[in-house]
């Protein structure tokens, strides 16, 4: 068997310095989520408060994950994230079926939500008959594929203009809501309204919805300079920054409107905020920001989630692993795996509702950081001389509060919706034939 290779592919063009790469972790995660999950988070938590110490929780969950998985990125620099680590500390199997579930489903559910978060903003901007929904989301998502068939200086470029440009937005609802908003932020509980609430453990998981994608630059660990020190850099200070912005931006809405309000308009709370705290113009200043901050985080997506195909084919472990390993001599990019996760997208949005697949695959992707969360304690174990670029810290207080707060959050998904996890963890077990078809043939064939 292949052993996973723990240095830093050399065949990707190594374009990435740490401002594209910390531009890809805050706009990677700074999307969609934080601008319709607020009513959620409320709902779920029962009170302001309680949601306030829900982001909070989330951000810190999000970067005791991030700062344990900087310490296995600097050890493992090579491109395909999770995907690559997972095989790298325990095998080939539980690496795959970590590959399988993002590319399949979790990696193209989360750009087709986009796709579709995008096209109903977009619709509600030019005032568009609702038909236009479908041709305006399969369309932002092949522009922005086109974007990364060029070379990923490109994509890297353009996530830092658009993480600039989210800011915007991000600044606005911040500063007019802790200045001018003259809400009750704290002192209001929506338990008299809203009696089904799931609990802070699955109000966590609402707000880690937003913070997700995180991981997502270590995709790109072979594209990056210097990665063993650059990785850890940009994740750390990428989370750091965007559970900042989202605590102010939380607070900001509270001041601006108020839970009742929020809880009232779901979904629809920021547009709200915007046309009563700028008008119409401003109104549509804002709108247009967001737009940008969600064409921003399908940039990410679609240029890191292709990686993780690509580094699954180069080792020859999917059908058609032939194509979708191929780069393109001359942009150094895997074109044939964007093109897969972007048909796999598109079809998601015509056929499936993207967003609940995507709140689903959260819970199954938590469940394989657990593992990966434990590898960092395995890594140090069977290396234990080895010299480490970073490591974690406060090891192992970081390490065990990150696999401590992951479990509680599976946990309290299991209890609120325990159909969704065994839908969930369904689609993880297709994997499973795939990989003894695929790879054990594979194996089976070279000893042959």
């Amino acid at each position: 068997m292949k052993k996973p290779d723990l240095q830093a592919d050399v065949s990707l063009n190594r374009s990435l310095g740490l401002w594209s790469a910390l531009a890809l972790v805050v706009g990677t995660i700074i999307g969609v989520g934080i601008f319709v999950r607020q009513a959620a988070v409320i709902n779920d938590a029962g009170s302001a408060k309680a949601a306030l110490l829900a982001w909070l929780a989330g951000g810190l969950l999000t970067l005791a994950a991030g700062l344990t998985i900087a310490e296995i990125a600097s050890q493992i620099p090579s491109t395909g994230g999770l995907y690559a680590y997972m095989e790298a500390i325990y095998n080939k199997f539980w690496g795959f079926l970590s590959g399988w579930m993002q590319i399949i489903v979790y990696g193209p559910a989360m750009i087709a939500a986009l796709g579709s978060y995008l096209a109903i903003l977009v619709l509600d901007f030019f005032h568009l008959p609702g038909f236009w929904t479908l041709p305006i989301a399969l369309g932002s998502i092949i522009l922005v594929g086109i974007l990364n068939i060029f070379p990923n200086r490109y994509g890297g470029a353009f996530a830092i203009i658009t993480t600039i440009c989210k800011l915007v937005p991000v600044a606005a609802l911040i500063i007019f809501g802790l200045f001018f908003g003259h809400a009750d932020a704290l002192g209001q509980s929506v338990r008299d309204l809203h009696t089904t609430a799931g609990g802070f453990g699955v109000a966590m998981l609402a707000t880690l919805f937003a913070f997700d994608g995180w991981i997502l630059v270590a995709n790109l660990g072979g594209e990056i300079k210097n990665p063993k020190k650059m990785l850890p850099r940009a994740i750390s200070l990428g989370i750091m920054a965007v559970m900042v912005i989202y605590l102010l931006v939380s607070y900001g809405v509270l001041k601006s409107i108020g839970p009742a309000k929020i809880h009232e308009l779901g979904t629809t709370a920021i547009p709200y905020i915007a046309n009563q705290d700028f008008g119409m113009w401003g109104g549509k200043a804002l709108s247009i920001g967001i737009i940008i901050s969600i064409i921003g985080c399908m940039n990410g997506k679609i240029m890191t989630f292709p990686r993780i195909m690509y580094a699954m084919a180069e080792e020859k472990q999917l059908p058609g692993s032939k194509w979708l390993s191929y780069l393109n001599p001359k942009t150094r990019t895997p074109i044939f795996a964007i093109m897969a996760t972007l048909v796999i997208a598109g079809l998601m949005i015509c056929f499936t509702n993207p967003d609940r697949i995507s709140e689903l695959c959260i819970f199954t992707v938590y469940c394989f950081y657990v593992m990966a969360f434990v590898g960092v304690f395995l890594l140090r174990k069977r290396n234990p001389n080895q010299v480490r670029v970073f490591s974690v810290p406060l090891f192992p207080f970081t390490p065990i509060v990150a696999i401590l707060g992951s479990l509680f959050v599976i946990g309290s998904e299991i209890l609120s919706d325990p159909i969704g996890v065994l839908v969930s963890l369904g689609i993880v077990a297709v994997g499973v034939p795939v990989y003894y078809f695929k790879v054990m043939r594979q194996r089976d064939h070279q000893s042959a």
